[in-house]
């Protein structure tokens, strides 16, 4: 929702990170590299308003009919928008003209200045939009001159009602620090690792959300992805248990994971950490709880397929609207808008449940990004509005025990580990698998193993399992819970 005092940017997700908008009648740069979605961002802006806001697109730089049509393409409807053209025609070429730069003390001698001043008293625009500064700077005939007249020309645009984004393509030869000085908010677009990446570095008269926030562009235009800063969110909430529908595993846990947790099931390859995270959803499900799992590794329908025959019911969760399977292409989604996807379950499905599977395949989209920090930010979120979160992680390494390759455990509130064992019958060696806890921030919990196996029924988690020096010592990393 736009506060009363604020002007929409247009953009999904722009105003979140403006907190509410623009403040109205001030000036704004949108600057970065060319192909970064400036652009883009200024159609959003112009065609945002409501029906009694007229808007101007103001264009040193490309021919009325080239934007039209680009915006057309864009998926804008630009009928409603006023453009002045002031790019230069081929009759300049073929007469070799000159443009001046306008001066609001040469109003009527000035041609540039005179379009201008025309057209914002016929239209009366409350958005403005130039694209670009940059072409002005090219007019002036030295830095004093561009400053003192693009500072006047910015004033004249407020002072006539206007709320007023202009452009710049800042460069090492070109920088563009005297327009930074003088607008009253500066929002920098970059190309990320992954995606296009906007960041706020200058706001007067308001706070804003730091940090790089990615952003895409599409058919529809463009979509900012919020970073995710926990502490901004909170809500009072029991910690109420929810089994696993396991007894003995609930046994092991002491009655089951509490809400508002992370639980991290660990484990190598095979093991069958994703049954088991997927028991957790059977069982909210049944007690009227949405969840959400969110696959990296495997595809939708194999998991449903698979759990279906173990007897755990996905199809009829999912029908029932209390499941949803969400297969992501780790090189498709970055960090941010993973984040911003989970946020729209949780905040408008009323998910109360999140499962990732798994950690390595979120380690993908990340990128080049701080794998641990981006895990803690959506896990705080989580924790904070009472949401319960499981995170599958693969351990590489079948022989050493360890809780994580990440180094993600002290997120944890519970750890449950998967592991293969090598036990003795009937004069042969077996490989079995082994279940057992290492944390329980919440509550005591059963130190002992239990053989654990996958059946056509589901899974089966026995007696404690009697067996010498399966562990080595405990990793420190779990200590403290």
């Amino acid at each position: 929702m736009i506060s009363a005092h604020r002007v929409s940017s247009g953009v999904e997700g722009l105003d979140e990170v403006l907190l509410g908008g623009f403040i109205p009648l001030r000036t704004y740069l949108l600057t970065g590299p060319p192909g970064t979605g400036k652009t883009t961002l200024g159609w959003h802006f112009l065609t945002s308003g409501d029906a009694n806001e007229r808007a101007l697109y103001i264009t040193f730089a490309e021919p009325e009919s080239e934007l039209r049509d680009n915006a057309r393409r864009g998926g804008f409807d630009s009928s409603g928008v006023d453009v002045l053209d002031l790019t230069p025609g081929s009759d300049v070429f073929e007469t070799v003209q000159t443009y001046d730069i306008f001066s609001a003390g040469e109003v009527e001698r000035n041609p540039t200045t005179s379009r201008i001043v025309e057209a914002i008293r016929r239209i009366r625009p409350r958005r403005v939009f130039v694209d670009s500064m940059t072409q002005l700077r090219y007019l002036a005939p030295d830095v004093f001159h561009f400053r003192r007249q693009a500072l006047s020309f910015l004033r004249y645009l407020v002072e006539q009602g206007a709320t007023v984004l202009v452009t710049s393509e800042s460069s090492v030869e070109t920088p563009d620090d005297d327009v930074r000085f003088i607008v009253d908010g500066v929002l920098e677009l970059s190309l990320g690792a992954r995606a296009r990446e906007l960041r706020i570095t200058k706001f007067r008269g308001s706070d804003y959300r730091t940090g790089a926030h990615a952003m895409t562009v599409g058919p529809g235009g463009a979509v900012i992805f919020p970073r995710l800063i926990p502490e901004r969110y909170g809500t009072a909430f029991e910690p109420v248990l929810l089994p696993s529908g396991l007894p003995h595993l609930d046994q092991l846990l002491a009655g089951g994971i509490e809400r508002g947790t992370v639980t991290i099931v660990s484990g190598p390859t095979g093991v069958g950490k994703t049954t088991l995270g997927m028991h957790f959803v059977k069982e909210a499900a049944a007690r009227g709880l949405r969840s959400a799992v969110y696959t990296f590794d495997e595809r939708r329908d194999t998991l449903v397929r698979r759990c279906e025959r173990i007897n755990i019911p996905v199809r009829g969760m999912i029908e029932r609207g209390t499941l949803d399977v969400v297969e992501l292409e780790a090189l498709r989604f970055g960090p941010d808008e993973f984040a911003s996807i989970v946020r729209r379950d949780v905040e408008e499905r009323g998910t109360r449940l999140v499962m990732i599977d798994s950690v390595s395949g979120y380690r993908v989209s990340v990128s080049n990004d701080n794998l641990g920090e981006r895990i803690h930010a959506l896990g705080r979120y989580l924790q904070n509005i009472g949401v319960t979160m499981l995170l599958v992680d693969e351990l590489r390494e079948l022989q050493e025990f360890r809780v994580t390759d990440v180094g993600i455990s002290y997120l944890a509130d519970n750890v449950v580990y998967l592991r293969y064992v090598e036990r003795e019958t009937d004069g042969r060696t077996e490989l079995r698998k082994a279940i057992g806890v290492l944390k329980k921030r919440l509550s005591d919990f059963e130190k002992s193993m239990r053989e654990f196996e996958i059946t056509p029924s589901g899974v089966l988690i026995g007696e404690t399992m009697r067996l010498s020096s399966i562990f080595a010592p405990l990793p420190a990393d779990v200590s403290g819970g």
